[in-house]
């Protein structure tokens, strides 16, 4: 079982988390921001992953170091999990209809960090989240994975449909890139030979 726990404490955050890829979807999320608990929560049961992620942050000044801090943490979290990263499929994609919206997102987990985000999401709030600072979660997420990520709603007209398009997408998208290949597991997924 690939598994990973990590605690990341800042002078504006304390954050700590537990990952297993090969899980059924349990999960334990409080982060203070209850729509980002939701995103988390939807994540781990759709993409079968076993998460545990607690955070408090410094939410009297902003939203931002939290978000961006569990992003991170739930980065680390897959990086140290993933090991090697022999033997994986190393990329997974993901079209997700959700009502009237409709979103895609491709994963790489190769080793380099990039994003492209378009939520077209118009919105200040959406529950209780800043909603640009889901950008931020994913830039910290990929930076820390080792990701390439690209997450686009393609249409929709409810904002929260939008965002939760999205998570449910990078979660299927995530359980398929950290597949293994019996097949392939001894070797890196790279013709380079390194990741």
């Amino acid at each position: 079982m690939r598994t990973a726990s990590v605690r990341r404490d800042t002078k504006e955050t304390r954050i700590a988390g537990s990952l297993k890829i090969e899980g059924r979807g349990r999960y334990e999320i409080s982060t203070g921001i209850r729509f980002l608990d939701h995103m988390l929560e939807l994540f781990a049961k759709h993409g079968g992953f076993d998460l545990t992620l607690h955070a408090e942050g410094d939410l009297d000044v902003d939203q931002h170091h939290t978000v961006e801090d569990a992003g991170i943490v739930l980065g680390q979290l897959f990086a140290q999990a993933l090991g090697d990263r022999k033997g994986i499929n190393r990329a997974g994609y993901f079209v997700m209809p959700m009502d009237e919206t409709l979103a895609v997102v491709a994963v790489d987990l190769g080793g380099r960090p990039a994003l492209v985000y378009k939520d077209l999401v118009k919105v200040r709030l959406v529950g209780d989240l800043q909603t640009e600072l889901i950008e931020d979660f994913f830039v910290g997420f990929v930076h820390h994975a080792g990701a390439n990520l690209h997450a686009k709603v393609l249409y929709g007209r409810s904002s929260h449909h939008k965002i939760e398009a999205i998570f449910k997408c990078f979660a299927r998208a995530m359980k398929y890139a950290c597949s293994t290949d019996a097949r392939l597991k001894d070797q890196l997924p790279s013709t380079k030979g390194l990741l």
